[in-house]
């Protein structure tokens, strides 16, 4: 059944303000785009009015059409930008961030599904500022080990990778080519390559699963070594997508965020508004990173932690 109207929660913020224009022009500018403004996020107004937007890689056309994404699906054909790298490395340095998170379309139109574009960018960003944290939102490539090595050798201090839901309704929501077992072998590899870079995942809600098959998820994500989880109310973008089946209460976002601690994740970010590249979990994810991952309990306990 469709659920036609949002509840009293899910009320989001109208875009505008000038930090939103003056980013607008700015990635306008540069040919860049975002994740923010292709997938319609619905916090982009409170991200974009703090200055913060997660900059999407490799064009606007995703060669994948998962049913719950409004990035343009299609066939990209081999084209990318050489500049692009250079370019967020320069629109990075205007908008003064410490904290950057990187995003892209799927590309397996190219024999290394983009990781090397991918890590130019990252690697641009880290020579500019050595001081800057990248976070890296990363596709599956196909299970491609090297492309993995590739990602991991250019210097990100966060990989993530999304599971985006459970197994069971993996089939309907995603793209055939993106496998449930597959993406967990993602972020294992990651681990594999490198066993103190940090791992980040997420899962959207609202879908029809259920909270035994949430548990079961998130036990698979720490089984792979996951650090960070973050869970979302998915919103339907459009009437081409997949329906809402349940608008999820922010007691239950609240019951998933204390399941995943006590499972052992480093950070939880759970409420209806979270998503993957929420900006709410880059202080949490940077005092890991740089306390080198010690210190557990506190990121559990800190005030800033209970999703809004």
């Amino acid at each position: 059944m469709l659920l036609d109207s949002k509840p009293e929660w899910l009320v989001v913020k109208p875009p505008g303000g000038k930090s939103q224009g003056e980013l607008k022009e700015l990635f306008g500018n540069l040919g860049l785009h975002t994740v923010c403004e292709e997938a319609h996020c619905p916090n982009l107004q409170e991200c974009w009015g703090g200055g913060t937007a997660t900059l999407m890689l490799m064009g606007d056309t995703c060669s994948r059409a998962c049913r719950f994404c409004m990035v343009t699906p299609g066939k990209p054909d081999g084209t990318l930008d050489e500049l692009e790298p250079e370019n967020v490395a320069f629109a990075v340095s205007q908008m003064g961030l410490t904290y950057v998170v990187l995003t892209s379309v799927d590309r397996d139109d190219l024999a290394d599904g983009g990781a090397a574009h991918i890590a130019k960018t990252v690697s641009r960003l880290k020579q500019r500022d050595p001081r800057l944290l990248v976070e890296v939102l990363i596709p599956d490539f196909e299970g491609d080990l090297d492309a993995l090595r590739t990602i991991v050798n250019s210097g990100p201090d966060v990989v993530a990778h999304n599971i985006e839901t459970t197994r069971s309704l993996t089939p309907a929501v995603r793209d055939p080519r993106a496998g449930y077992w597959q993406s967990l072998s993602v972020l294992r590899n990651v681990k594999k390559l490198s066993p103190r870079l940090f791992t980040k995942s997420s899962i959207m809600v609202g879908l029809g699963e259920t909270e035994e098959e949430m548990a079961e998820a998130m036990a698979h994500l720490r089984m792979a070594g996951t650090d960070f989880l973050t869970v979302g109310q998915y919103l339907r973008p459009s009437t081409r997508h997949l329906q809402v089946l349940e608008y999820v209460r922010p007691s239950t976002f609240e019951k998933y965020k204390v399941m995943g601690e006590r499972m052992g994740f480093r950070y939880v970010a759970s409420g209806p508004l979270v998503r993957s590249s929420y900006r709410a979990g880059e202080f949490f994810i940077r005092a890991a990173i740089e306390s080198g991952g010690s210190g557990h309990q506190s990121y559990m306990t800190a005030g800033l932690a209970k999703p809004v």
